[in-house]
């Protein structure tokens, strides 16, 4: 199966109202995770690249070993994305390396940390998606500032999606699918209380509004990781010291899966089961120096996590429902919509 434009697998889980979880890549035992996952539970599978992923691995290599994600497995359909670009021009090079998807995260300035005024999104995202579309690549926008600090992306400070300015962002875009800020954040330190949907730490009212103004919207859900407490637990156990913590629980991602939510990024939680895993792994063999013998249990727990997410966010099942497009296809498809 060739690579495939995202929006081809945001459009087929719309019509079938489930979720499809977004992982990013740093390396190569995250890729061969991810895959192995979706491999096993038959999912489509959406990975991706990162500013901070790009800034340790370099554009190239993390696009070679993605590209080999899709030589090993041609059954599976897959998007490549970038995650946050901050810029026409680091959008422009993913959509030259191949990446079939790309987010022109226009809330933010370049540098993105600065939040950027409403108009001048529109403008800089519009200019994103006359590059992409004629290609067939499809553009993720965002709308609204989450909080948090993840890879050098986020200004720290939270600006909830206004879901009255969502309709006229999208018609005057032509964005295929919009990231939404609704308190969720990036990175693990998400809440210092566990969430419950009657303390209001999620503006779940929010993705229904948009969900009622605009239906056919896929919407993203950033800042997604559940922050499982046995990885945080097995952490501090083992020599770390992370303060008490919460991620978005199931409830909630569920919550917005059916309101329209399309996408859920999730990042944080690979990196807690790796980080947990080499802990325990070094305390019980000191005598270890070889990097295979930890890093080989540590992609053994990102696949665990990936794969619970594929099974609770509804795509595992679905990677063989449909013929898959090409960004010729969808180029077409662009021309006549």
């Amino acid at each position: 199966m060739p690579l495939v434009p995202m929006r081809q697998i945001l459009d087929e889980a719309a019509k079938k109202g489930y979720g499809v979880p977004h992982f990013n890549v740093n390396n190569m035992e995250q890729a061969q995770a991810i895959m192995r996952g979706a491999e096993e539970v038959k999912s489509p599978v959406i990975m991706a690249a990162s500013k901070g992923a790009l800034k340790y691995s370099d554009m190239l290599f993390l696009r070679n070993i993605m590209n080999a994600c899709i030589e090993k497995y041609p059954k599976l359909p897959i998007a490549l994305h970038l995650d946050h670009g901050t810029s026409v021009d680091i959008c422009q090079t993913a959509i030259h390396l191949g990446f079939s998807s790309v987010m022109m995260d226009g809330s933010l300035q370049e540098d993105g940390k600065t939040p950027r005024d409403f108009d001048s999104n529109i403008e800089i995202t519009r200019e994103v998606v006359n590059l992409a579309h004629p290609l067939g690549v499809t553009v993720e926008g965002e709308l609204g500032c989450l909080g948090g600090i993840e890879d050098g992306i986020g200004s720290g400070q939270e600006k909830l999606t206004d879901p009255d300015k969502v309709k006229e962002f999208v018609e005057k875009t032509k964005v295929d699918a919009l990231a939404v800020a609704i308190g969720t954040s990036h990175g693990a330190y998400k809440f210092k209380i566990k969430p419950d949907p009657d303390k209001n730490l999620l503006a779940m009212d929010i993705i229904r509004r948009i969900h009622e103004l605009c239906p056919d919207l896929h919407m993203v859900m950033h800042g997604s990781s559940s922050v499982p407490q046995e990885l945080i637990a097995q952490i501090n156990k083992y020599g770390g010291a992370i303060p008490e913590t919460y991620g978005v629980p199931l409830w909630a991602i569920k919550e917005g899966i059916k309101a329209g939510v399309r996408k859920v990024n999730v990042d944080t939680d690979l990196r807690l089961a790796v980080t947990a895993t080499i802990r325990k792994y070094m305390k019980e063999h000191p005598e270890q120096f070889d990097p295979r013998k930890y890093l080989e249990p540590s992609r053994d727990a990102m696949k665990q996590i990936i794969m619970e997410r594929y099974i609770k966010f509804g795509s595992a099942g679905h990677a063989f429902d449909y013929e898959p497009m090409t960004l010729e296809d969808m180029r077409k498809f662009y021309e006549n919509e």
